[in-house]
């Protein structure tokens, strides 16, 4: 795929240095339009420990209160309008709905850039999970007009996708997600690893990788592991990787022999994978799950909610599912496969060969043929009258 003209501004609350799957995979497409011959300016929040990098503008920030993890920028409308008058983008796409994101949207309505936009967080469901449901009846009127505005808004799967078209989203297409196989293979398995958290060959390794956040389901994690190392003692051991606002809780609460490894990455992430057994992952807010997905191709069976995005990737032939929220069927699924090590190697084969097919080649080659198609029809731009009550407010 040539993308060479393709001068792409991305507009994110949300880049390296912070680890989650919305930055990393931000980076992942500059570094694939770049590497077809086009241009990326990305426009993101300050992070103190950021590297200067020319193709990064960065905005003053503050951490979130409820999650100091995160940070918020205002719009800045002047800053966002000055990007494209400077940087002269041939497109713009928000990768955020608030702060930097919708700053994107309102200086490309004014500029008459074309715009498009990515969906990535249900911040829907995540209210619930912070004590802000007072805002429940502005999320999804907000989240429709922002992304209406633009001449497509791309889900990350094909539930996402149906879901915002009920929800009035038009204009919607699939930009699936990838795994990085050289990254997250089975290879990276290490005897040291299993022994820093807690296993020795005979014993069935569970491990969590994500954010330490009640969206994602940590109590039911947490809760479901205390039933199964109750039952199985020595013969399981329970690890977690990743940080977030509920670390603290997280640690004071988990089953006596938990491993804590922090914030991973780099080699140490790919053998904290490989050297597991079997992968948990209660969540079921997620827009995709990259996580399940590293761990599929890590060669692991996966325990996986009945509902929600996930499925698409752990589905019935793949994963062991339980009832959604529900920490006695989580636990259920795992003796299964603690007491089943047929089972174990059967479901790990099945996830490792569907992981196998996922290139991000291809999936960046359709997204950027549909960047390149937005460009060439992008002679009528929808109405600016929304973004310029934003702008004008």
């Amino acid at each position: 795929m040539d993308a060479s003209g393709l001068r792409l501004a991305i507009f994110s609350d949300t880049y390296p240095p912070q680890v989650n799957g919305v930055a990393r995979t931000l980076q992942r497409l500059t570094r694939a339009v770049e590497a077809r011959g086009g241009a990326v300016q990305i426009v993101t929040v300050a992070d103190p420990d950021a590297p200067a990098e020319p193709e990064v503008e960065r905005w003053p920030s503050v951490p979130f209160w409820a999650y100091p993890q995160l940070r918020m920028a205002a719009p800045e409308r002047r800053r966002a309008l000055d990007v494209i008058d400077r940087w002269k983008p041939t497109l713009v796409h928000s990768a955020t709905e608030f702060g930097v994101g919708l700053g994107g949207l309102v200086a490309a309505h004014e500029t008459r850039v074309p715009f498009v936009s990515s969906y990535h967080t249900h911040f829907t469901a995540y209210l619930r999970h912070y004590q802000l449901t007072a805002l429940d009846a502005v999320g999804w009127p907000f989240l429709r007009w922002f992304h209406n505005a633009g001449l497509r808004t791309f889900a990350p799967s094909e539930l996402v996708r149906r879901e915002l078209e009920l929800n009035g989203f038009t204009n919607t297409r699939l930009w699936t997600r990838g795994v990085d196989h050289a990254r997250f293979n089975p290879s990276f398995r290490s005897a040291e690893w299993r022994a820093r958290c807690g296993a020795d060959r005979d014993t069935v390794l569970v491990v969590y990788v994500g954010r330490l956040a009640p969206e994602k389901g940590i109590d039911v994690a947490l809760e479901g592991m205390r039933q199964v190392m109750a039952r199985y003692g020595k013969r399981v051991a329970f690890a977690l990787a990743g940080d977030g606002p509920a670390d603290v809780r997280c640690r004071a609460t988990a089953p006596e022999g938990t491993y804590f490894a922090g914030q991973l990455g780099g080699d140490d992430l790919s053998a904290f994978y490989a050297s597991a057994d079997v992968f948990v992952f209660p969540s079921t807010t997620e827009t995709f799950g990259n996580v399940v997905l590293e761990a599929m191709a890590s060669g692991l069976a996966v325990v996986a909610p009945d509902w929600g995005a996930t499925t698409e990737l752990a589905s019935e032939e793949t994963a062991l599912q339980f009832p959604a929220h529900d920490a006695a069927a989580l636990a259920e699924c795992v003796g299964r496969l603690i007491d089943d090590a047929e089972l174990r190697r059967t479901l790990a084969a099945r996830a490792y060969a569907t992981a196998a097919s996922r290139s991000w080649d291809g999936i960046f080659d359709a997204l950027i043929s549909e960047y390149l198609q937005v460009h060439r029809g992008a002679a009528v731009l929808p109405s600016r009258s929304p973004a310029q009550r934003v702008a004008n407010a």
